[in-house]
Order: C-alpha cells, then structure tokens, then sequence
C-alpha cells in the first residue's frame, strides 16, 4: 500500500507542510509514503500538447492508495495551485457522458483524507466555517470520482505560529497510524440503520411528551389534531437535528 501527499501550499516547510509531512513520518513500517510538492509541478490543462507534469502527477495518483490532499485556506478556499490541479486531472478524474453528466474515472474506491490550515481563530472557525469551502471543494471533486473520504484535519489560529500544537502533532501521528487501516471499513450501512434507529426512536419519545405538554394549553383531542401536531413537532425536531449534524456539527475546529 502506497500513501500520497499531496501539498498545495506557497512554502513546503509551512504549517500545512508540517501537518502533512508528521502524518506521513507515522504511517507505520511496510508503508510506502511520499510527498508531492505542487509548486515543482509545471501542470496545464489538457491541450493537445506534451504534459509530462501532468502525466507525472496521474501515475503517482494511480500508483497510490491513499491520498492526502493538503492546503491552507486562501480566502476562503483551497490554495490557486491546488484548484488549478484539480481541475486539469477533471479528464482523469471522471468521465464525461453525452449529456455533461459526469460518471467516477479509473480512480473509483481509493481513498483519501484532507488537510487545512488558517488564519482564523478556532472559535470564529467553528461559528463562521471558514474552512467549510476548502474541504468542500476537495470533497466535491473527490465524491464525482468516487473516492472515498477517511476523515479531515483542520489547524486553526495559525496567524504568527510557527510550529505545530502538540494536539495537533498528536492527531496527524493517529491518523498516520489509522490510514493504512480504515480502507478495510468502508461499509458502515448496518452502524448507519442502527443511529437512525436510535435517533427516530428519540424523537418519537421526545414528540410525544412535548405533544403531552401541549395538550395541557391547547384542545388537542381527537385523531386529526393529534396527528398533526405529532407531525408539526416531530418536524421541528427534526429540522433541528438535521441542521445542527450538516452545519454546526460540520464546523471544524
């Protein structure tokens, strides 16, 4: 198994650097590991002509299990060289059908994981998002080629830092330790019913003792209102779950 670093960044030696290079020095022993500085890439879009960047960088993808995908947050998104590359691999990436709809390339089921880094503190990360676009725009890319995500590392308040938190030095060496790994579990289908068991059973019950204590103040006799109201509540609920698991669960700190 081969694992790739892939490091869009201005300096190799940068907090995005280091978080790559001490996750990739924890992959354990029988591993084979490497780092892909972009900045030494000449990569341009597909143009009839001689690309040898280009073709370099696919075979290392193609060589490689795992990826991981590094970039500090540029207003608000991943770094210029990194979205350049990724779009010129889009032909590589996915295939195109005669609609413009876009099917997963030779890469189908390998992996990857992302890394990121910005100047925000960790509180205004986790209330604004401001890394939510940079990890968007890899998953984006990632999900139409059917790659599998692992996981996301982000480091935050970066402004004046000039070496990793020892937390983070911690989780990039746990990951390096988990990535060789977590390929072998990708089928959570069965944990998945399993939550979504648990979660409807909680609301029901929670649905129905809020719909108890209404019916203290309101007339909610009969099968109609009693139904409705469930509805109406366990929307609500619902709703607020939802958003609380994709948006404010989501945020990374």
């Amino acid at each position: 198994m081969k694992i790739l670093g892939i490091l869009g960044a201005h300096k190799r030696a940068g907090l995005t650097g280091q978080l790559l290079e001490t996750l990739l020095k924890a992959v354990p022993e029988g591993y084979e590991t490497e780092l892909i500085y972009l900045e030494a890439y000449d990569i341009k879009p597909h143009s009839g002509q001689d690309n040898p960047d280009l073709k370099r960088l696919i075979q290392k993808l193609d060589e490689s299990d795992v990826w991981i995908w590094a970039s500090p947050t540029y207003w608000g998104g991943v770094s210029g060289i990194l979205k350049t590359s990724l779009d010129c691999l889009r032909p590589k990436l996915v295939y195109q059908k005669k609609n413009g709809d876009t099917v997963p390339g030779p890469f189908k089921n390998k992996h990857y994981l992302s890394l990121t880094s910005c100047y925000v503190s960790t509180f205004e990360n986790f209330v604004t998002g401001v890394t939510d676009s940079t990890f968007q725009t890899i998953d984006r890319v990632m999900a139409a080629a059917g790659v599998i995500k692992l996981g996301e590392i982000v480091l935050p308040n970066t402004f004046g830092m000039k070496t990793l938190p020892a937390q983070k030095i911690e989780l990039c060496q746990r990951w390096g330790q988990r990535v060789v790994d977590k390929p072998r579990r990708d089928d959570s289908t069965v944990k998945r019913y399993i939550q979504l068991f648990f979660m409807i059973a909680v609301m029901a019950l929670m649905t129905m003792g809020l719909q108890t204590w209404l019916g203290q103040f309101l007339p909610l006799q009969g099968f109609f209102a009693k139904y409705i109201s469930f509805v109406l509540i366990f929307f609500v609920l619902l709703s607020g779950i939802l958003h609380f698991v994709t948006v404010k669960k989501h945020r990374r700190r």
